[in-house]
């Protein structure tokens, strides 16, 4: 094949696969849902596009604005999408593109080596799925525009105007009748994404600006993404709140077996593992073949080295795979040309070949700076003999809590409230802070469905814990009895085995005040930490307890803010000066089990959160920064979110 072909993105290479009738009317199995996460993934779909243009060496400059109808424009540098006529469909490219699912030239390996996106909707789904599309095209010297009203183009692609530079400029407006719950755009959701994009894609440009809010000299809001040194510092931003152990970031990037493969790592003091993978962008919570490659690369060359140094001749016991991870902060990203995806929310990489491509890589990095750095090498390994040791401890430990599981034979705890349904996809643990508010739950519950743990005081923060200490703590041991969950396999002994959870709903109910905040994030920690698959399956929720009662008379209502307390003191007063009386509820203690029942427990009734993981970096970064060892970025993060908070008199 030619260069010249190769490089020959016409019209023609866009090819359309299918139709896009059914979007609209099943718009969840393009877009995963019509929520808030479905109305940002629109934003994602066009972003992507240039993203790929980028990967493709066309693109460096990746703009995004939110504009002030709370719709969103992406405008890119690149070559723009093709405007002359496809001789298939009769059309122009540019309406190809946007009006056939499938459809892009993502799809002939002569215009694109790789990609990113999962299932190559694009932006024809964007435009199926909003009221308003404006595609803008500069290219050829000429300036090319088209505009759709939910996907059908309203008039031929037209001439609008010359141009001396090269790009494509989409604007939309999400349907409401498609996302009914909410339009509203978060900017801090998109911040996340475009800064992972600028990580993941060293030396481009991506702004995001909100036309909607400005600052104190009347300037949209505006923020620029870019890195230099892509992953390394992507490590270090992940890393920013723990102590490190070496002081650089071990890199390295290149290309084995036509697999390009970036690998960026640094160990710290902490007791938790932080790895997060990539493939073609797309974030793959639930690993995959690339994961898999880089633990076997990191682990048989860290042990090969350790071995050979003799600094493992007085251990009494084997070295684990997950002994050279603990303290290991890690990104891996890989480009594919056909990623095959599987596991249940398809981010799970399936292609085999690219296991044996990361190991390579990361042994050949690894076993490079562990000769070329003998003092980091040597205080790496002293750390992963610690970590033998500790992991040692905390398997004793262990198995003196799963010992008291119910397989055990041993029973639950004693202060659990079990409920007496047995489908654990019918029943729900409330987690409730204290003995008197877990009396009174127990008082409030349905008992069919509902069973209650009471927690005493705060339990232990785990991000700063050994592993042994954790299974130590008394209130954890009850947490891992009473959900029935267990830890370890012969392959990694930290895997949570969800087979035998008997809960599908773990509701964390606390107090409506700054301890009951305290405990809720140090049992979110928890979670997050150890028991994340409970997360990423969707059985994590908080309880929200309304925060006042207000009475008049017989009329009574309950309130979850201050606006909603002042609109139901309105509403019972009406026009004339009558007191209306207003209690503030502090803790759950303070309400009877029918007022708890009525507006926290019932199904009917009641508003759970339910803790999902958006960003998984940001996620770490936070958790490292809230509950971590170092004090100033804490201190730096209250300062800027005191304003946001409510402080209990």
């Amino acid at each position: 094949m030619s260069e010249e072909k190769k490089h020959n993105y016409s019209a023609d290479s866009i090819q359309a696969l299918e139709g896009m009738e059914h979007v609209r009317k099943r718009p969840s199995m393009y877009i995963g849902d019509v929520g808030v996460r479905g109305l940002h993934h629109l934003v994602y779909e066009v972003v992507d596009n240039s993203i790929d243009e980028a990967l493709a060496g066309h693109c460096d400059t990746i703009d995004v604005a939110i504009t002030a109808s709370n719709g969103i424009t992406v405008h890119d540098n690149g070559r723009g999408i093709p405007v002359a006529i496809h001789s298939k469909e009769g059309v122009s490219a540019l309406e190809v593109v946007m009006t056939k699912i499938g459809a892009g030239g993502k799809f002939d390996k002569d215009s694109y080596k790789v990609s990113g996106g999962l299932h190559g909707v694009g932006v024809s789904c964007v435009n199926a799925l909003s009221t308003h599309l404006r595609a803008e095209v500069h290219r050829d010297g000429k300036v090319w525009e088209q505009e759709y009203s939910r996907g059908k183009a309203n008039y031929p692609t037209r001439e609008i105007g010359t141009t001396d530079r090269t790009g494509t400029s989409v604007t939309f407006q999400p349907d409401p009748e498609i996302f009914n719950d909410t339009l509203e755009y978060s900017y801090d959701t998109l911040a996340r994404r475009l800064r992972e994009l600028s990580f993941l894609n060293k030396g481009i440009t991506l702004t995001l600006t909100d036309e909607r809010n400005h600052d104190e000299e009347g300037n949209p809001i505006h923020e620029r993404f870019y890195s230099e040194t892509g992953l390394q510092e992507f490590c270090t931003y992940i890393d920013q709140n723990r102590e490190q152990l070496i002081q650089d970031v071990i890199h390295m990037e290149g290309e084995v077996n036509d697999i390009p493969v970036e690998v960026a790592m640094v160990y710290n003091t902490s007791f938790n593992e932080s790895l997060h993978s990539y493939v073609n962008n797309i974030n793959t919570h639930e690993g995959g073949t690339h994961l898999s490659g880089f633990r076997r690369g990191l682990t048989n060359t860290l042990k090969k080295y350790a071995e050979e140094s003799g600094m493992l001749d007085r251990l009494k016991f084997d070295i684990s795979g997950d002994d050279f991870r603990e303290g290991l902060t890690a990104i891996v990203s890989v480009k594919v040309m056909e990623p095959q995806f599987e596991g249940q929310t398809k981010t799970k990489l399936g292609n085999k070949e690219v296991t044996a491509a990361v190991s390579q890589a990361v042994s050949g990095m690894l076993r490079d700076y562990l000769e070329e750095n003998p003092n980091d090498a040597k205080t790496i390994v002293q750390k992963v003999i610690l970590a033998a040791q500790a992991r040692h401890a905390a398997r004793k430990a262990r198995e003196m809590v799963q010992r008291k599981t119910v397989m055990g034979g041993s029973g639950l705890p004693g202060k659990l409230a079990d409920c007496s349904e047995k489908d654990p996809a019918m029943c729900e643990v409330f987690l409730v802070e204290g003995d008197s508010a877990g009396g009174t739950a127990k008082q409030g519950r349905d008992r069919l469905f509902q069973a209650i743990l009471p927690l005493r005081g705060k339990i232990l923060n785990v991000e700063k814990a050994m592993h042994h200490k954790i299974f130590e703590n008394e209130e954890i041991k009850n947490i891992y009895t009473a959900l029935g969950v267990t830890v370890g396999t012969e392959e990694d002994e930290r895997a949570l085995n969800l087979s035998k959870l008997r809960y599908h709903k773990v509701v964390i109910m606390c107090d409506a005040d700054v301890d009951g905040s305290h405990i809720e994030t140090l049992i979110l920690t928890f979670f997050f930490r150890h028991m994340k698959e409970l997360i990423e399956k969707g059985y994590v929720y908080i309880a929200t307890p309304p925060l006042y009662l207000v009475k008049r008379g017989s009329k009574q209502g309950y309130a979850w803010d201050d606006d909603q307390r002042d609109r139901l003191i309105a509403e019972y007063r009406g026009k004339s000066d009558a007191a209306v009386g207003v209690q503030r509820y502090k803790g759950l203690g303070e309400m009877n089990a029918e007022q708890l029942w009525d507006t926290t427990m019932n199904p009917e009734n009641r508003t759970l959160r339910q803790v999902t993981i958006e960003n998984a970096a940001e996620s770490d970064n936070i958790f490292s920064m809230l509950m971590g060892d170092d004090v100033p970025p804490r201190r730096e993060f209250i300062e800027a979110n005191a304003k946001y908070a409510n402080i209990d008199a």
